[in-house]
Parts: structure tokens; sequence; C-alpha cells
């Protein structure tokens, strides 16, 4: 495969505010995700890319190093770089710990960008769920790497997180934060998975083409008091996201469920008692709707 053509890349800003391995590092990863290089494709040399940017070896060894940190790019000793296969994250769905904790325990970091944090009125079933109409919603953008990874939204009690701030949720953990500041720790709750298509929405923020298949986790959550403390939707790119699913065989915390529908009792219906049935049954739901949507986009 011939190396991907870099004309297009622009120049450094020598102003010393910015290391030049980590323009060079970030000018490349907008280059691939701009131009959207499939996995595989070669960039050009380190030489060639020393006489585009005018910089040492050194530098752009630094540079590829960090996009190869990243799982962005692969690295061979005498080779090109190429541009990695998609990273695979993983999500355990029956937890009560958000998005941005599990990804700190498996070594990954999660950024995120606050898009909104204000008084908004709630759809009713939300409404009910927290018996109050006096809410916040937030809206936040989950990135890996500077890939978007998610969008999500959530409603708080504007009573229980007074002093709230978008600034505090820069880069951080709601879960964290609500802790912290307000002594409110994540409880019991319920998760629903759907397999939904982007909207011209979706589409935007999370960099994706619309009617591309998309995982929605839907969330309900009380307090350590048994009070409700947060209703959340979050969508994710179905490509980079796995939900893993940990089964009990002493409790089964998984319902499949899909359009709001229950499952129908046929003669394949797993038993009540059989958790890992049920899991199946829910993996297998996902992968057919999955497949739909692919199939009219």
């Amino acid at each position: 495969m011939a190396p991907a053509t870099h004309d297009a890349l622009p120049v450094l800003d020598r102003s010393g505010d910015i290391p030049l391995h980590a323009q060079v590092a970030a000018l490349l990863r907008g280059y691939i995700r701009t131009n959207k290089l499939a996995a595989g494709a070669v960039l050009p040399s380190e030489a060639a890319l020393c006489e585009r940017f005018g910089v040492a070896r050194s530098v752009v060894r630094q540079a590829l190093a960090a996009l190869a940190a990243e799982g962005l790019i692969q690295r061979e000793t005498g080779r090109p770089a190429t541009v990695a296969a998609p990273q695979e994250h993983r999500r355990l769905v029956q937890r009560s710990t958000g998005l941005y904790e599990q990804f700190a325990q498996s070594g990954v970091a999660l950024q995120t960008r606050v898009l909104a944090l204000g008084p908004g009125k709630p759809p009713a079933d939300v409404a009910e769920f927290f018996g109050t109409t006096r809410l916040l919603m937030l809206e936040r953008l989950r990135h890996v790497a500077d890939a978007p990874l998610a969008y999500v939204r959530t409603w708080l009690p504007a009573d229980a997180v007074p002093g709230l701030r978008a600034e505090h949720l820069v880069d951080a953990s709601l879960h964290g934060v609500l802790t912290r500041q307000f002594g409110l720790r994540p409880g019991a709750g319920r998760n629903q998975i759907r397999a939904v298509a982007a909207d011209d929405k979706l589409a935007g923020l999370l960099d994706a083409a619309p009617g591309t298949p998309l995982l929605m986790l839907q969330g309900q959550g009380m307090d350590q008091h048994g009070k409700p403390l947060e209703w959340f939707t979050t969508w994710h790119r179905a490509e980079q996201l796995v939900f893993d699913v940990d089964v009990s065989m002493g409790h089964e915390s998984v319902q499949p469920r899909l359009h709001e529908a229950p499952l129908a009792k046929t003669d394949t219906t797993p038993d009540a008692h059989d958790p890992l049935g049920r899991a199946q049954a829910l993996v297998a739901e996902l992968s057919a709707e999955l497949a739909r949507l692919r199939a009219q986009s």
C-alpha cells in the first residue's frame, strides 16, 4: 500500500508555547481522522515527516510514540507507521460506577467536555421518577484520545446539588464530584440497553454518519439513602465499545428488553432461573438489532 499523501498537513507553530512533538502528534492525529484513513493505511516515513515539518527525527519519533500509545497507529522497526484498527473499549453495564471510573480502572484516560448544564424541562417519565420538575440537565461529550466515544444527557435534582458548575465536570467523574462536594453516593438503580440509529444531532456530536448504529444505555440511579439521584441516557459509538455483563448464579440482574417490549415467551425463551441464558438472549437481540440498522443505513 502506498504511503498516504500528506500535502494537506499544516505547518508548525514555532513560538515555543507547545512542544514540537506534541504539535506533530496533534496534526497527524487530526489528519488521520479528518481523512478517515482505514486501518492499515501507511503513513509517510520518519524521514519524510522530518522533511515535511522541518524537525529532527527525535521530534517525529516522540510524536509517533504518543500516537502508538493511544492505539491510533502501529509501529514496526524499519517500516513506516500504519493506522491501527479502532480500539475496542469495554463497559460493565450492571455496575453503578460510571464510565469515567470504569475506564480509569482499566488505565484509559477518558476526556469530558461539558456541552450544557442548567435548568431544563424534563420529560414526563423523568419528572415522575424524581417527583419534581426542579431538575438540572447536564450534557457531556466523552472522548478517548480526542476521538468522540459517547454523548451523555443526565438529569439531576437541582436542590440536591446547589452550586454545581460545568467547570467541576470537565475531564472529571460526575459520581466523584457528587460524592466529594455533596456527599451523594450512587446506589441501586436500573439500566437498559437499546440499539438506535444516530439522528443528525448525534451524528454531528459523535463524528458519525446519520443512521449509524449506536448503543444507547439508559439508567435511573438512587443515592445511598434510596432517593432519586440521576437519570441518564448515553449514546455510544457501537464500533468502539463492548458492553460486558457479569452473570451471577445468585442474582439475576439482566432483563433483556428492546423498544419497551418484554421478550415474547416461546419454547426457546430462557428460564427465569437461567441468568446465563438471559444474558445470551440480550446479546442476541442487540446483535440482531444492529444488523437490522446496518442493513437500513
